[in-house]
């Protein structure tokens, strides 16, 4: 008997590329990688599409300045290829190496729970966003409807604990200047 009430846990998954055009008349792919080595996408085996009902295996024919060209097993001309573009690819997030310290992948700090340096609640990191000029935790406040964006900086996020599933947040009033540096991002 199926319980409602009980879900199971959401396996988290990295996007981790997206077809964005063909190349030639075999099938092969243009994917522009999200990987700190664009060859290194095919390192993770089968990859999901973003409603995860396909898998696809790719095999590295080059890098180029755009991404790498790939070939997609069961996908041999360029029609076929062609209805892949767009497609989006994502990998399970154990399969991916373990972050460095001060580093951490951004699916990770979302749904972290944001509290200020006396413990009190303030809030969830919902996403992680970077308009060019470094990483900022879009926090939303318990019992609000608005976000708060908080620079990703050492002075701005003194701790994160993935583990106990928080991080540690400054108000940006109480930030001193002369923030000591950025925390490294894996995507």
């Amino acid at each position: 008997m199926n319980n409602p009430l009980v879900t199971k846990p959401q396996i988290k998954r990295i996007l981790l590329g997206e077809i964005s055009g063909v190349h030639g008349i075999k099938g092969h792919v243009l994917v522009r990688t999200y990987s700190a080595e664009p060859a290194g996408i095919a390192a993770y085996g089968a990859l999901e599409n973003e409603t995860r009902d396909k898998t696809f295996t790719l095999k590295i024919i080059r890098a180029t300045d755009k991404g790498v060209v790939a070939s997609i097993a069961g996908v041999a001309d360029r029609s076929a290829a062609e209805g892949l573009r767009g497609t989006k690819l994502y990998v399970e997030r154990h399969k991916l190496p373990k972050a460095s310290a001060d580093e951490y992948y951004h699916a990770d700090l979302i749904g972290l729970k944001a509290i200020d340096g006396s413990g009190e609640t303030i809030g969830e990191i919902i996403s992680v966003q970077n308009y060019g000029a470094g990483d900022l935790l879009e926090i939303k406040r318990s019992g609000a409807a608005q976000t708060d964006l908080i620079p990703l900086t050492n002075a701005s996020v003194p701790e994160i604990d993935i583990e106990q599933g928080i991080a540690v947040i400054n108000p940006p009033d109480l930030i001193e200047t002369g923030d000591s540096g950025a925390r490294d991002q894996d995507e």
